[in-house]
């Protein structure tokens, strides 16, 4: 009997691994059938996101020879999960600096590339109000509604919120309401619209909707500008093997130097350059995080 019984085990083993040579293999990254996704964050229209990172990975298929499918998130958090999941739902992403930090403390995300924008791998954020507010200082906000892009936007909302505390502003409880617009063009409009008393973008995203608005640059008014923060860029999911990254890096930084590339990536994310920088170029960030006596995963939630 017991013969019988190993014998049994014995074939069904030897089935099994027959079963599994048979079995199809995933095909490569990169390839037609599993191409490399990059997701995007909505850091404005995201008709005008998705046109320019689709027109990018057009060029970087031609650069390169791989395969790409780029898609725009609704929020900067379905990014991070996105590169976190197991596998990774998305092999590449253009993360802010707070929703990349949150990635990589997670060990699923690696920063390869920082854009330059000016001429400058840091940028700012700015508090934005309605000349005709009455609004001048960080002080006359409380009891005003506040209009953010996103709860993991950078510029948008973590600086800003901390440069509200140190003013003595509270931010959960000294604020009528914050809102989330869903992009900065979108929180410069509600400003100038008047639904929101004040708003958070990056420098200086007004001008993205000047066609829609010709007076916003004297209609709504800059009372704060934030210290100097990392600018996005592009990181890869800690799976995507350092074979791929490396043509994809080349291929991206061939294609910003030329005049096509270059109007491509600053449609999508008003990009002017990509610099190489690793992890270790948002150490200054962390710091000012641990500094103000919170915890990252506190600004999350």
């Amino acid at each position: 009997m017991r013969k019988q019984v190993l014998a049994v085990v014995g074939l069904l083993l030897v089935l099994a691994l027959a079963f599994s040579a048979c079995a199809p293999k995933e095909p490569e990254l990169g390839t037609e059938e599993n191409p490399i996704v990059w997701s995007f964050v909505p850091s404005g229209e995201m008709e005008r996101v998705s046109a320019g990172a689709q027109q990018v990975a057009d060029m970087l298929h031609e650069e390169t020879g791989l395969y790409f499918s780029t898609n725009v998130a609704t929020e900067y958090a379905g990014v991070v999960e996105a590169m976190c999941s197991d596998p990774a739902e998305a092999h590449m992403g253009s993360l802010a600096t707070f929703a990349y930090v949150l990635a990589a403390d997670r060990k699923c995300a690696e920063a390869e590339l920082v854009s330059v924008r000016f001429g400058s791998p840091t940028y700012n954020g700015q508090i934005i109000v309605r000349a005709d507010s009455g609004i001048s200082s960080l002080a006359d906000l409380e009891g005003k509604t506040f209009c953010r892009p996103d709860p993991l936007s950078t510029s948008g909302w973590i600086i800003p919120m901390l440069t509200l505390r140190a003013a003595g502003i509270d931010t959960d409880t000294d604020l009528t309401e914050v809102v989330d617009a869903g992009s900065h063009d979108a929180v410069a409009a509600a400003v100038y619209n008047g639904d929101c008393d004040a708003g958070a973008t990056y420098i200086d995203a007004r001008t993205r909707v000047e066609e829609d608005y010709p007076d916003i640059m004297e209609k709504v008014v800059v009372i704060e500008v934030t210290t100097d923060i990392p600018n996005d860029g592009v990181q890869f999911a800690s799976s995507v093997p350092r074979e791929i990254r490396d043509k994809v890096i080349d291929g991206l930084l061939a294609i910003i130097s030329t005049e096509e590339g270059m109007e491509a990536l600053n449609t999508a994310y008003q990009w002017d350059g990509l610099e190489k920088h690793d992890d270790t170029f948002y150490d200054p960030f962390r710091q000012v995080l641990q500094a103000s006596g919170m915890d990252i995963q506190d600004l999350q939630e």
